[in-house]
């Protein structure tokens, strides 16, 4: 079989390994946003863009519709999303955002993680004034004039709008999400990612040295379970 079989095989246990990282976080964030605005995604706008997340991903069907269900299962109760503050090297900002049913042992797999990595974690809120919280949505690159749809979404509550490759980023206050997601479905674009973000007013360069050492910090923190998300001050 060779060298063929060895590649195919080890490109599907990376897949799958993606899989088994990435899937448990989407269906966190599928229970989490059913859980806050209700089950029917019609009437919530998160819960849409949780789904849509987890189908870019390939998320099976059946999957999505546990996660939906569990959001009114007893379980459902005890997940909540916490968010850490941290710093690293090089005047790296770091903001982690966390679905845990056990605060206690997320807390401390955070504090180790940066501990062991060269970081600091810092206490809650204390880097509120260097971020701001943003509804970003990630959308294929639309046909339709870019300053055109500008005009139009700015009464939906955008802020900035951003084209880059093949995605158009359309940015607004994290108050905007359900009006900004109602806008860019009714004028029919296609949404990959929708979430809310946390932005950095002013960001930092790294040269590579810098960034490979940063990096070991931050993959080790995206790879823990309960970690949904982090953000940086790195442009």
């Amino acid at each position: 079989m060779g060298r063929a079989f060895e590649y195919r095989r080890a490109a599907k246990e990376a897949r799958w390994d993606k899989m088994s990282k990435v899937f448990p976080k989407l269906a966190k964030a599928i229970t989490i946003a059913a859980k806050e605005g209700g089950i029917d995604p019609d009437m919530n706008p998160k819960l849409r863009a949780a789904i849509s997340a987890a189908k870019a991903e390939n998320m099976p069907k059946d999957n999505i519709d546990a996660a939906i269900k569990r959001a009114n299962g007893k379980d459902s109760t005890d997940i909540k999303t916490i968010f850490y503050d941290g710093k690293a090297a090089h005047g790296t900002q770091i903001i982690v955002e966390c679905a845990t049913d056990n605060p206690t042992r997320t807390v401390a797999n955070v504090k180790a993680i940066f501990h062991k990595n060269g970081g600091e974690i810092l206490p809650s809120g204390s880097l509120s004034f260097m971020f701001s919280r943003k509804s970003v949505f990630e959308l294929e690159k639309p046909t339709k004039d870019i300053e055109e749809l500008e005009l139009e979404l700015i009464d939906f509550g955008l802020e900035e709008i951003e084209l880059e490759g093949e995605s158009l980023y359309v940015y607004g206050d994290y108050t905007s999400f359900g009006t900004l997601s109602e806008g860019i479905e009714k004028l029919g674009l296609e949404v990959k990612k929708a979430r809310l973000e946390y932005i950095p007013t002013s960001s930092i360069s790294l040269n590579e040295e810098e960034m490979s050492e940063v990096e070991k910090l931050l993959d080790k923190l995206e790879d823990d379970d309960d970690v949904q998300a982090v953000y940086t001050n790195i442009e």
